[in-house]
């Protein structure tokens, strides 16, 4: 239970929250702060204003209200405190991994800043929600969040006046979910964060900005695409689409291999990768990468590839499968320090309660960081092309 694993880590959680301590001038605010971690840390089941406040025996939600929506502290600065912590305790130079994602945060009425009928992926279907982009950090020490994005749909940003009331400047524009995570892997890389590989789902993956920004800064990638991606054959200025390449492979070109352990054993698929892009820069392949389920022939993920020559089918296996994490992560912000148990409408307020659960999130990493153990490295294929 959380209370038990904080409870006899007291002093883990004084030496964490020490790190923001700089951000908040005052001592109000930074022991609000505190407070308001620690609530979100405990076991009360709904984490929004009023059961934070009783969880740290308040007599109503003004105190957490103020630091939300009031006191002065900037939450950016405490992002990369919470970024520098998990790297910290969790970097691997040689096996992190960046991942983007989005998850949806549902809603009534209109006043929050974002909301929309918009696809929210935590409903499955268009909902009345705001939908926050993020970026994992995940090894095999662990993984958390580590940025994250509110974003406005053009209906918001094309309505100044409603943005204002909504605490939302007139110097913020619409900006697609892609771009937003890209602007995150440009912050990620600019801190110098150690990570060797950057994964994605579709909407990211399909996006060539995103991946022309990673090859141009030598960046391995394994970005899930739609069946209908165009890819460049190894025919001379040849172009097929996604299924259609894979759909030419043998039969012979299958490998099951497991993309790591689930809650009911090993994730087994059967997986190929086809050679794409003929002009090559030295020391870099491309490959197009399927993965087939193991009880329907027909249902196929794909996946564009860049990565060192020599990179073997399971290292990509692996990264593929490796978007468990950014899953996990939501599953257990929103389960535990309470990623989507705000009650906020303003802008500032969201970005601040979400980098508190971040933080809240980051802790619980670092306390499990001992009892990770070491994976075995598989046997390899070379996939490299001749």
């Amino acid at each position: 239970m959380l209370g038990e694993i904080t409870d006899g880590w007291s002093g883990a959680f004084g030496d964490f929250v020490a790190r923001f301590a700089g951000r908040f001038g005052r001592v109000e605010s930074r022991r609000r702060m505190v407070s308001y971690l620690r609530g979100l840390l405990s076991e009360t089941e709904r984490k929004n204003g009023w059961t934070l406040a009783e969880a740290v025996g308040d007599g109503g939600p003004q105190g957490m209200q103020r630091l939300l929506n009031h006191y002065l502290w900037d939450a950016d600065a405490m992002r990369d405190d919470v970024r520098d912590a998990v790297v910290e305790h969790l970097g691997d130079s040689e096996r992190g991994i960046l991942i983007l994602d989005e998850t949806g945060f549902l809603k009534k009425g209109l006043r929050s800043a974002g909301v929309a009928r918009q696809y929210s992926g935590t409903a499955g279907r268009i909902e009345n929600s705001q939908v926050g982009v993020f970026l994992a950090y995940g090894s095999g020490k662990g993984r958390a969040l580590i940025d994250r994005e509110l974003y406005l749909p053009k209906e918001w940003t094309s309505d100044r006046e409603r943005c204002r009331s909504a605490g939302i400047g007139d110097d913020v524009e619409f900006t697609t979910k892609p771009d937003l995570g890209l602007r995150m892997l440009k912050r990620a890389v600019e801190a110098g964060i150690p990570f060797e590989w950057v994964t994605a789902d579709e909407l990211y993956g399909q996006t060539s900005r995103i991946r022309v920004w990673l090859e141009e800064h030598d960046i391995p990638h394994v970005l899930a695409v739609p069946k209908s991606q165009m890819v460049m054959t190894m025919e001379f200025f040849g172009q097929a689409r996604a299924h259609k390449l894979i759909g030419e492979l043998s039969a012979e070109t299958w490998a099951r291999v497991s993309c790591g352990d689930g809650a009911h054993g090993p994730r087994e698929y059967d997986w190929a990768a086809a050679a794409i892009r003929p002009w090559r820069r030295e020391g870099w392949d491309h490959w197009l990468l399927a993965r087939r389920s193991t009880t329907d022939p027909t249902d196929i993920a794909y996946y564009i590839c860049f990565c060192p020559a020599g990179t073997s089918l399971e290292d990509l296996v692996r990264i593929a499968g490796s978007r468990w994490m950014v899953e996990e992560c939501f599953q257990t912000a929103k389960n535990e320090t309470g990623l989507d148990h705000y009650q906020v409408r303003g802008y500032t307020a969201w970005y601040r309660h979400i980098t508190l659960s971040m933080a809240a999130l980051a802790f619980l990493a670092v306390l499990r960081v001992e009892v990770k153990k070491g994976i075995q490295k598989p046997a390899t294929t070379d996939l490299s092309y001749p």
